[in-house]
């Protein structure tokens, strides 16, 4: 059977080598006799892998020193109600930018939490761009992003200004995908099935003045924002303070993701990610644009890299578009209900061949379609 080109929103394409490597290793890893499946979390073989992870998403990303990095579970939904919980505990107060469908899920979250208000919204016009300007009180803790909106495609290619106060963002669906300064986030998080691992692991990087840590001398780092009612399980500085192993951690994905970051290194780091998905997404918008059968809704100065939403001339073509691709080996690209038609999502696994077929499936499919 051959593999087909999958365009899912998430859990999304793997790289083959990954997948091939952790074939090799899933009855034997590294001489242990088992697979990472089965082994402790407390043995050395594992506690290995963590180490490596972190070491290598440090490296990537270019994580300053001064920022925890954590490996934990939950997904990223989880941490929708982590955030508050962690960073509301002296300041009651933050803002939300409602960009998307999960944006507006982490702002309904939060909600429960605190004094929690919109500092912008393109909810009027179904997200169909990123809004340039943002209330900001100055009181506030955190200012939330989402930094790529996968349902409905559009992308921050900058970095709010937020005037001093700390941004938090959820780069669920294009972390890895370029090069970041982390240095201008407080907190940056994701879940791991879009460009990262399987599901089952979520990133979460903090900077280590938000959270108080004890440090093996006894002495405190960072300051505690915690709220008293924030679950021991969703506290940062407990997952920080035990290097991500409080408890069984999700062993397999963070292995996973450890080959990954292994991959994306030998590939050239991040400058070359984003050398790769600039042009695979430049060949998908510029066919877009050169022609008037598929309509793409989002601002062309927010377009997404990793999501592409289109729709053909009816809901009728756009189930029949569906349904071809999906027989010619173009998986997935059935479009989010909020949006409808068609959707891309071209992550960092996503080869350019992959892309280019879909293109010519695509103009294929409105010649026969007129």
């Amino acid at each position: 059977m051959s593999r087909v080109y999958n365009f899912s929103a998430g859990p999304s394409m793997l790289p083959e080598e990954v997948l091939k490597q952790a074939q090799a290793e899933m009855l034997d890893y590294n001489g242990s006799g088992m697979s990472v499946c089965e082994m402790s979390h407390r043995s050395k073989w594992y506690t290995d892998i963590n180490s490596e992870a972190e070491a290598l998403l440090r490296e990537l990303m270019g994580i300053p020193d001064n920022y925890h990095v954590m490996f934990v579970q939950g997904g990223a939904s989880t941490q929708f109600e982590a955030i508050p919980l962690n960073l509301l505990g002296k300041n009651n107060k933050a803002g939300y930018c409602v960009t998307g469908n999960f944006a507006n899920k982490s702002y309904s979250e939060a909600k429960k939490y605190g004094d929690i208000y919109v500092a912008s919204s393109s909810k009027e016009d179904n997200y169909t761009y990123i809004p340039k300007e943002l209330k900001i009180e100055p009181d506030s803790a955190y200012i939330h992003i989402c930094n790529n909106n996968t349902i409905f495609g559009t992308e921050y290619h900058y970095v709010p200004d937020t005037k001093g106060v700390n941004l938090v963002a959820d780069m669920s669906s294009d972390i890895l995908s370029r090069p970041v300064d982390v240095s201008k986030y407080a907190v940056i998080y994701a879940g791991a099935q879009k460009n990262v691992a399987p599901a089952g692991v979520t990133i979460v990087i903090v900077r280590n003045d938000l959270i108080a840590v004890k440090q093996e001398d006894g002495s405190v780092l960072g300051n505690d924002n915690t709220q008293a009612i924030c679950p021991t399980m969703l506290k940062w500085s407990t997952q920080a303070k035990e290097h991500s192993l409080y408890n069984t951690p999700p062993c397999f994905p963070t292995y996973m993701a450890m080959l990954v970051f292994r991959h994306l290194k030998k590939l050239g780091g991040l400058e070359a990610m984003a050398k790769r998905n600039k042009e695979k997404a430049a060949i998908l918008y510029d066919f877009l644009d050169s022609q008037d059968y598929y309509k793409a809704p989002v601002a062309k100065e927010d377009r997404s890299l990793m999501n592409v939403p289109f729709v053909s001339p009816n809901k009728d073509l756009d189930a029949k578009f569906v349904k071809e691709a999906t027989a010619a080996g173009l998986v997935s690209l059935k479009g989010h209900r909020l949006v409808g038609g068609m959707r891309a999502s071209i992550y960092n696994a996503m080869p350019i061949e992959g892309v280019k077929k879909l293109v010519e499936f695509m103009k294929k499919f409105a010649s026969e379609n007129k």
